[in-house]
């Protein structure tokens, strides 16, 4: 509590500089204030936030359609083995990008698909034309979104393989008997008794659905360019920090945590409507 409460809370006090003319030298409280001038760039449509919005607001599109099932469907494969020995096996070796840094993750795809690494010696080496993959613009977003999976999906399995475990065996015993097969205990049991930590899980997604991996994205920007790559972490990254705009970069940011806000109080309003918990029961 004391680490949330000193890394978490205690920060958003400094949101303040997002009103003021925020000049390190000089501190917070000697640093002007400047109203709404700041937000400039969000009201008046600067085309360099409008492109990091735009982008930001696809790649969580992506994610949202193909990353947030991929858990679910590996904790459906994995409750489906039998053997107890090979799904620990399976697991850990899932669970195991996790605990890599993304500069570690970025370098391994780097080695592997990059314009020197093992698949384009591969195809040198065996008279074949190579591939364009790391730097290539049109294929930056599907480059982003395989990381993530590969990275995080194997970990995320955890909640929704406890829950798996929960649902009573007896339950799909008596829908055995009365001639369901595997897809329609699928149906009419696991996913109905999986609704509810999946509907939890997806509101607290959208909570942080316009944070779209700042150190995965900074990493492999220079290659492709800011119009393909920048994102709003990283335009609160070039402008606010390395440009010297800090009260710029915190009102977009305090902006960004807003819409977080309104999106998770939203949906958890949606999730009541179909009798469902959601973050909260009001």
């Amino acid at each position: 509590m004391a680490l949330l409460l000193l890394f978490h809370y205690v920060p958003i006090l400094g949101n303040v500089i997002a009103f003021k003319d925020y000049q390190p030298y000089i501190g917070i409280t000697e640093s002007p204030w400047v109203g709404f001038d700041n937000f400039a760039v969000i009201f008046n449509g600067d085309p360099e936030f409008l492109n990091a919005l735009k982008n930001t607001l696809i790649l969580t599109g992506i994610q949202a359609v193909f990353v947030f099932p991929v858990p679910i469907a590996l904790a459906l494969l994995l409750n489906s083995l039998l053997s107890e020995r090979l799904k620990r096996l399976v697991q850990s070796v899932l669970y195991l990008p996790h605990f890599l840094s993304w500069v570690i993750v970025v370098a391994v795809f780097q080695s592997m698909l990059g314009g020197a690494g093992m698949l384009n010696n591969y195809l040198r080496g065996n008279g074949l034309a190579t591939l364009d993959i790391i730097g290539n613009t049109e294929l930056f977003r599907v480059l982003l979104t395989s990381q993530v999976i590969w990275k995080d999906a194997g970990w995320a399995t955890i909640i929704f393989l406890a829950v798996l475990s929960q649902i009573d065996a007896q339950l799909y015993e008596a829908a055995s008997v009365d001639g369901a097969g595997r897809a329609r205990q699928l149906w009419h049991i696991t996913l109905p008794g999986m609704r509810g930590i999946i509907i939890l899980l997806f509101i607290l997604q959208l909570g942080s659905s316009l944070t779209v991996g700042f150190e995965q994205i900074v990493l492999q920007q220079g290659p492709v360019g800011s119009s393909t790559s920048e994102v709003l972490d990283t335009y609160v990254y070039n402008h606010g920090i390395l440009g010297g705009n800090w009260g710029v970069g915190a009102a977009v940011g305090l902006v960004k945590g807003l819409v977080g806000v309104v999106l998770v109080l939203g949906a958890n309003k949606v999730a009541h409507l179909f009798g469902e918990d959601g973050v909260y029961r009001s």
